[in-house]
């Protein structure tokens, strides 16, 4: 019996590549970036199937894919054609992307306990990342970023932007190693997520434009958005996912728990955009192995995201109760809206990646929004805050400065002030604002308001009066909420 290798392949410097899909106007840029998106996603799960369907070895020798990175199982035999095949697909990529995105593939032999072989992998990426810093110095062949040829975003905006959404199928050919097409290649493989071992799970949904032509712009979603005509990004990340994988004990848990987290966000996201209250407002920018990206209308996705961290706390609890420790079992996320309507997608999306590694280094499980950094259980408190704020501006007849003026008693240094810098320290001078500002409603109720608000929004000092982070979520979320 021939001895077995282990082909891992990484997709290296993703974020760089959908980043610089912003240079521009809004509208061609937006397209690119969603096609973009979709090319990396679709490299990881293509690659391997193609080279798996080229050498005719059976798809069962394909590990994990998908997320920027694939793992394969192959004889020692193919050891040189398949660092052949791969070279080949590394220099389409490079060309594709205008030199921002590498493919790089360490392997290994299958010998050994697993932290042994994880191991050797690493320090094959570490020469790979080593020559490839010396490359970019000394070598010839180095093209550097600026003089690179431009992406092909004709390709990514108009086929894999405007039309992967309603695609059966993607193809492959060995002719252009780095290009999917839809429909049928020399090789094909449906776009059916959870039918079949040999399928491509993807989420793929797009909120339809109002002709259900094409996925909805940005633009349009704000329009949908109740309140504030505003849209923007949703970015999730699963907490120390790497952690959790590098302390298992067999490939084979490695690769279990790589397809059980792929396939949660390429399964649970399509499902739940596809929900009424979502399929019009939100689509999906992305999804990978432990992360994911959403566009839409501001108002759905911080309950799209209460959503995700609800599926993802139960799918944890039932996938990794024989793990112990917190790594790989909570997620955090951010949502970060756009300035402008015509504000290009690929600058709010960079946003949200840098509000997201805010809320990482702040906390674990927690996500970041409307301006402050939130625990999930502090986030359903503004919740239920943001329904009686919004209650009370459209049944008790309260103006909307009401929640101007809440949120006036505030200043970043966490004191009340109002609009003449007149400091409110004493807890009873904040109530007696409420009870002016409440003044619409009857007795009783205003009087169960103002002990609901002071309870929820502020903490109680003899000494001062602050807001609880919750509460400032509330009223801006509130805010954008009534606006007309």
């Amino acid at each position: 019996m021939s001895v077995q290798i282990l082909v891992h392949g990484k997709l290296v410097g993703i974020e760089e590549f959908l980043l610089s899909a912003g240079a521009g106007g809004a509208s061609p840029e937006d397209a690119a970036l969603l096609g973009r998106s979709h090319w990396v996603t679709l490299l990881s799960e293509v690659v391997p199937r193609a080279l798996l369907a080229e050498f005719r070895l059976a798809h069962l020798l394909l590990g994990s894919s998908g997320g920027g990175q694939f793992l394969l199982v192959l004889p020692e035999e193919f050891r040189p054609a398949a660092r052949e095949f791969l070279d080949a697909v590394g220099r389409g990529i490079q060309e594709l992307s205008g030199g921002h995105l590498r493919l790089a593939c360490a392997i290994t032999e299958n010998l050994g306990e697993w932290s042994v072989v994880r191991k050797r992998l690493a320090d094959d990426f570490g020469r790979l990342a080593g020559a490839a810093a010396a490359a970019a110095v000394t070598a010839e062949t180095f093209v550097p970023f600026p003089e690179a040829p431009a992406p092909a975003d004709g390709y990514f905006a108009e086929e894999l932007g405007h039309q992967l959404w309603q695609a059966a199928s993607v193809g492959w050919s060995p002719e252009a190693p780095a290009t999917i097409v839809l429909g049928p290649g020399q090789h094909s493989w449906g776009l059916v997520p959870g039918r079949g071992a040999e399928e491509i799970s993807l989420a793929r949904h797009a909120a339809p434009s109002d002709d259900g032509a094409e996925p909805a712009r940005p633009a349009k979603l704000a329009r949908r958005a109740q309140g504030r005509r505003i849209w923007g990004v949703l970015r999730g990340d699963v907490d120390s996912l790497r952690i959790r994988l590098r302390r298992l004990q067999t490939v084979e848990d490695y690769v279990r728990l790589s397809v059980l987290y792929k396939q949660f966000f390429a399964g649970e996201l399509e499902v739940l955009c596809s929900q009424p209250e979502f399929w019009r407002k939100v689509s999906v920018l992305y999804s990978g192995g432990d992360d994911f990206a959403v566009y839409g209308s501001w108002d759905a996705l911080i309950p799209l995201a209460r959503e995700i961290e609800r599926l993802f706390h139960r799918f944890t609890e039932e996938n990794l109760k024989d793990f112990p420790g917190p790594e790989g079992k909570t997620i955090s996320m951010a949502v970060a809206l756009a300035p402008e309507v015509n504000t290009a997608l690929a600058s709010v999306h960079a946003e949200a990646g840098q509000r997201l590694e805010e809320a990482k280094a702040a906390d674990k499980d927690c996500i970041w929004a409307l301006g402050r950094t939130l625990e999930w259980k502090q986030l359903t408190d503004a919740t239920e805050l943001k329904e009686t704020l919004a209650w009370m501006v459209s049944e008790l007849g309260s103006s909307r400065q009401f929640l101007h003026e809440l949120a006036a008693f505030y200043r970043q240094r966490g004191r009340f002030w109002t609009a003449g810098e007149e400091r409110f320290e004493k807890p009873w001078q904040l109530q007696r604002r409420l009870n002016r500002l409440l003044a619409g409603a009857r007795d009783r109720e205003s009087q169960k308001l103002r002990a609901h608000l002071s309870s929820e929004m502020m903490g109680k000092s003899a000494a001062q009066v602050k807001f609880r982070p919750a509460g400032l979520v509330a009223l801006e979320w509130a805010k954008l909420y009534t606006e007309v």
